[in-house]
């Protein structure tokens, strides 16, 4: 109960959560899964089913070079071993960038594990893994990217868990040419999902159900080759308000390490068989 209070006042000092959401007929669309996936609440939610046959995906109508993406997500609830929901941005191509949320499920009482990668030019590689802090199946959670020309900022309820930083003077990529969609799905990975695949899908628990909703977009939307942001969104005001120029503050960025230190269960820089390629050159760099 601690752990929850300490983190809800984390979240109003580090980053604003969704304030309203937009209508999934509006600004999302089904891109596969033959009807598995239904818009509900008249717009409000949308939910994606899995079952034997195929899981579901939906897509953003538009696509964003940079700007601030909120989704909240209830996950598949029970004995969700093998399945995988995810909550990502990307472009295409075989030199695409990607930032992924990914929550891959678990057997009943054992917790999720949420997975997060970056990929710049088609170079990814860039894992990190949380156990969250909150069972994710009682109730809808908020998953906020911020990308802006300097930061990709991942935040769970408002509270910064990951910050990847333009590092392009150093020779690290970073995705900031390419538009990105965003895209979200439902679907079955019990090759590798969960406990490295040793653990199965259950098919007698399904359809296993993922719901969403308030989906929000505060970003720069590319139409017809040019780019349409928000009025003001890129007017230094001197303040942290506006997602164009976000970053961590100092106290913000405590509480991002603290979350790291409590919850963090995997990380591409302290891979033993990672630094023995040759430890990646942002993982020297704050």
């Amino acid at each position: 109960m601690r752990t929850a209070v300490a983190l809800g006042i984390v979240a109003v000092a580090c980053l604003a959560a969704v304030a309203q959401g937009g209508n999934f007929l509006q600004d999302a669309e089904m891109s596969w899964g033959d009807g598995r996936g239904k818009v509900v609440d008249g717009g409000r939610g949308l939910d994606l089913t899995l079952d034997k046959g195929s899981g579901s995906g939906f897509q953003s109508k538009s696509e964003y070079l940079f700007g601030k993406i909120d989704m909240q997500i209830k996950l598949v609830p029970g004995n969700s071993a093998g399945t995988v929901t995810t909550f990502y941005l990307s472009s295409q191509g075989s030199a695409h960038d990607e930032i992924d949320f990914e929550f891959l499920g678990n057997e009943t009482g054992e917790p999720y594990t949420l997975h997060t990668n970056v990929f710049a030019q088609g170079q990814g590689k860039r894992e990190q893994q949380f156990r969250l802090w909150f069972d994710p199946t009682k109730a809808f959670h908020t998953y906020s990217i911020v990308w802006n020309p300097q930061h990709v900022i991942f935040a769970v309820d408002g509270t910064p868990i990951r910050d990847f930083k333009n590092h392009e003077a150093r020779g690290v990529s970073f995705p900031k040419t390419q538009p990105m969609r965003l895209y979200a799905s439902l679907w079955n990975a019990d090759d590798w999902a969960t406990q490295g695949g040793r653990v199965k899908t259950d098919w007698t628990k399904a359809p296993f159900v993922a719901s969403f909703r308030s989906f929000n977009a505060d970003a720069c939307v590319m139409s017809g080759g040019a780019q349409r942001c928000p009025a003001g969104t890129m007017e230094a005001t001197g303040t942290s308000s506006s997602w164009w120029n976000q970053e961590l503050s100092d106290m913000s960025y405590r509480h991002m390490r603290w979350v790291q230190r409590k919850f963090m269960i995997y990380n591409y820089c302290t891979d033993p068989k990672r630094v023995a390629e040759g430890v990646p050159a942002e993982c020297k760099l704050r």
